[in-house]
């Protein structure tokens, strides 16, 4: 019950909010988000001392003559992305108290109704269940672009959702193909392990062409090259809330689907086609890394280091191994909460100075001591310094996409490297030497942003000292999920 409580939750405190005024439907989602991320350490409590636990699952017949159950349950790969979710939705809510927002009650609780979406993304156990979670994900974002994005709003945002619709039709075929080759007894079901079973059981040929008709409405979420082409304006374009769901929590999406919904279902497509997806992914990190570089607007700066950070991860997570699976479930955590923190940076900086304009900034140090420390935390956090939250994501994902291939890690451990170059110069040209523009002034920080840049920062320095907690939970699922591609 408490899996189908995460769910519920959100979505009866979003009608609230639609139904609240001004600073109330702001105060109302907040509460609401904290009381989830609470929820969540319940179920994480529950998931520690007895992980077999009927709290923990829920299953009740949906549509009985197609075999959809509302199935839904919390295993070692869903309480991880579960907490993710549940500890950034109320942080970027938080970030918005500098903001004015027309429409406010709209725009909360249409980030609750994504934060509903989300989660009963992680914990599907039903094919078509699934499938409905992550189409429904799309709608709140939709409109959260559509409504308080920027110029240009409507073309990038209807190019983000067509982008987005066409790929999961891909895997809605897929599914239905699945679907067809099950047989429980006579009938056809969509439950998760019926599907696995399905999936193993075609030959080498249909489960190629079934991993590529999944894996691009994945690959698109995440996005990997060649389908990020969205990413870039999508990012900079949305409303720096809407930005930090994307990056944050919904590419998530993608990479969960990988490891949950396409290794276990055709090791043989993996087998065939895996290379040419890791060789996508690892262009995708040099490509992406070198675009960072010579970009001057520090938002768009940060939309290309995150493709080059989730290809990474991608690559780890198709080197199917230990390793690369392990380091990719610590980074998709360590990722989502530098990406959240990077982007509010550049928030703040806009902000304060009415510009993004890496050039144009300059001496910021000198203004706000505080705020540089902040920072240069996220940012030592991003390049995966040791002894960051970064760190041992990344060692473990070069680590097993070096088992895969020596060469292709070679190329995969650029983005380490190329990425200390465009953070670290960025951080540099805006925070230190003079003040390029004697107008600009940045004064403290409200309270509100303060608060949240602390935990951030307090979070990126915890785990990257103790990682255990999470790591042995990332270490557990990775050996289920392993298992289950034999």
């Amino acid at each position: 019950m408490l899996t189908a409580l995460l769910i519920v939750f959100p979505l009866l405190a979003a009608f609230l909010v639609f139904l609240a005024k001004g600073n109330g439907a702001r105060n109302l989602a907040m509460a609401a988000s904290v009381v989830e991320f609470i929820i969540s350490l319940g179920a994480l409590y529950q998931f520690k001392h007895n992980p077999d636990s009927a709290l923990l699952k829920f299953d009740c017949v949906w549509v009985q003559s197609l075999g959809i159950h509302f199935s839904v349950a919390i295993d070692g790969l869903s309480i991880l992305m579960v907490l993710l979710t549940t500890f950034l939705v109320p942080l970027i809510i938080l970030t918005s108290y500098s903001n004015t927002y027309r429409n406010v009650q709209n725009f909360y609780g249409l980030i609750l109704v994504m934060q509903m979406a989300l989660i009963g993304v992680f914990v599907a156990n039903d094919g078509f269940l699934f499938y409905v979670f992550w189409e429904l994900a799309l709608i709140p974002i939709y409109f959260i672009c559509l409504t308080w994005g920027g110029e240009n709003r409507g073309a990038i945002t209807f190019k983000f959702f067509v982008y987005t619709l066409f790929g999961s039709l891909f895997m809605l075929v897929g599914f239905i193909y699945l679907y067809n080759h099950t047989n429980i007894n006579g009938a056809h079901s969509w439950a998760i392990q019926d599907l696995y079973n399905a999936g193993k059981s075609l030959n080498a040929h249909q489960q190629g062409i079934l991993f590529w008709l999944i894996f691009i409405a994945f690959a698109i979420k995440m996005p990997i090259f060649p389908f990020h082409t969205w990413q870039p304006d999508t990012y900079v374009n949305a409303p720096t809330q809407g930005t930090m769901l994307l990056s944050g929590i919904m590419l998530k999406m993608g990479t969960f689907g990988v490891i949950k919904w396409l290794l276990p279902i055709v090791p043989l497509g993996l087998e065939q086609w895996g290379g040419t997806a890791i060789g996508l992914s690892v262009i995708g990190i040099v490509y992406a890394s070198c675009i960072a570089i010579v970009q001057k607007d520090f938002k768009r700066l940060i939309a290309y280091s995150s493709i080059a950070h989730v290809g990474l991860i991608s690559a780890g997570i198709l080197a199917a191994n230990q390793q690369g699976i392990q380091g990719a479930l610590m980074q998709m955590l360590s990722h989502g909460v530098n990406v959240v923190g990077l982007f509010f940076i550049a928030d703040i900086l806009f902000l304060h100075t009415g510009t993004r304009e890496i050039n144009q900034l300059g001496g910021i140090r000198s203004m706000n001591g505080n705020f540089a420390v902040l920072f240069l935390i996220i940012v030592l956090g991003s390049v995966a310094l040791p002894l960051t939250n970064g760190f041992v994501g990344e060692f473990l994902l070069i680590n097993g996409v070096y088992q895969f291939s020596a060469v292709i890690a070679a190329f995969a451990g650029l983005t380490i490297i190329l990425g200390a170059v465009y953070m670290l110069r960025s951080y540099q040209t805006i925070m230190l030497g003079e003040r390029r523009d004697s107008n600009i002034v940045f004064g403290p920080l409200a309270n509100t942003d303060k608060a949240v840049l602390i935990i951030i920062c307090a979070v990126i320095i915890a785990f990257g000292v103790y990682p255990k907690p999470l790591n042995d939970i990332a270490e557990e699922a990775t050996k289920v999920v392993l298992m289950s591609i034999k």
